[in-house]
């Protein structure tokens, strides 16, 4: 799991391909890696990869075809900026929202304006996304946990301010440019509650928690 909040901006220097899968390394610049250990999961742009070797400025991580096909991985070259966030721990602040690392859509950016030191910019998410986005709610874009200004369908609109364009990928956002989105986990867990979806109702018997060695 992560927050949200990057904790330093990498570069994708090197892309090995591995038949339908690739290998790749990311270098995390100022990203404390003291604390990281083989096996661990870095979010790279939102995206939870797991580091299969490490080193005193980067990691190799594997990508499978289904990442690829379902992100913005498709378009990363070497020399590729991302946004680098390790995973979260017990004691570790929740600045943001609770983010899984699984994307679930790519998104385009619409429009970008200046908005006095902030910038707004427009994002155009999968139709099949645009019921779980609502206005001050949550979602990821790249990584980055943002509130949402406003909504019309599956079209929102972010206001980024300036600490976070200094601090991640946004900055570069222009027209066109294509992001991974991960929608708030608690809108997906309330919608599958109030569709009333069950496959099965268990009742709480007394013998139930005597089955399970709840009493004796």
């Amino acid at each position: 799991m992560f927050t949200g909040i990057i904790e330093a901006i990498g570069t994708i220097t090197a892309i090995e391909p591995k038949g339908s899968d690739q290998r790749m390394r990311i270098n995390t610049d100022k990203l404390d890696m003291s604390d990281v250990r083989l096996g661990d999961s870095i979010a790279v742009s939102g995206v939870c990869l797991t580091a299969v070797q490490l080193e005193s400025d980067g990691f190799w991580a594997d990508v499978s075809g289904e990442t690829i096909s379902c992100t913005v991985f498709s378009e990363l070259s070497t020399k590729t900026p991302v946004n680098l966030e390790k995973a979260l721990t017990p004691t570790t602040r929740l600045g943001g929202h609770l983010v899984t690392g699984h994307v679930d859509g790519v998104g385009k950016v619409l429009k970008r304006m200046d908005d006095g030191r902030s910038v707004r910019i427009q994002i155009e998410a999968p139709k099949s996304l645009g019921r779980y986005i609502a206005a001050k709610g949550s979602i990821c874009v790249d990584g980055v946990s943002l509130t949402v200004n406003s909504v019309d369908g599956s079209v929102f609109d972010l206001n980024i301010v300036p600490h976070t364009l200094d601090e991640t990928t946004m900055s570069d956002f222009q027209t066109g440019r294509h992001v991974n989105l991960e929608v708030d986990i608690i809108a997906r867990y309330l919608e599958r509650l109030l569709s009333g979806e069950q496959t099965q109702t268990t009742s709480i018997t007394e013998e139930l928690l005597v089955e399970y060695g709840f009493i004796k």
